[in-house]
């Protein structure tokens, strides 16, 4: 595998998955998740471990659409946890991810829900 910038900061992983998504780099967007991790995609279903994450990826990439960043909502942190979250710019629900320090001090995407709505809507 590649070697890819790490995101050293939780913020980091929403810029870096908006960067490699525009360049279509399935592989670079299924490295900011554990290998074990958990993705709420396709909407209804989910998408468990890396290399899952990572074919999910290149099917959606595959149809080269464009991301634009979002600003994130304050990061929450304990300890080595921590939730990010982000409102979409077009208003519907949110984004929120729960997000783990890996040993060499950088963090990885442990839990994603990549979009959900309020109830009722």
């Amino acid at each position: 595998m590649p070697e890819y910038e790490k995101a050293m900061r939780p913020e980091d992983i929403t810029r870096l998955f908006v960067e490699r998504s525009n360049a279509g780099d399935a592989a670079g967007v299924a490295a900011l998740y554990e290998e074990d991790a958990v993705m709420a995609y396709p909407p209804g279903g989910r998408t468990v471990g890396r290399d899952a994450i990572r074919a999910l990826w290149e099917k959606v990439l595959a149809n080269g659409p464009r991301f634009e960043p979002e600003q994130p909502l304050p990061t929450l942190i304990s300890g080595d946890i921590a939730l990010t979250s982000t409102p979409p710019k077009d208003g519907a629900g949110a984004r929120a991810q729960v997000v783990r320090r890996q040993p060499d001090g950088s963090w990885l995407r442990l839990l994603d829900q990549p979009e959900f709505t309020p109830p009722g809507r």
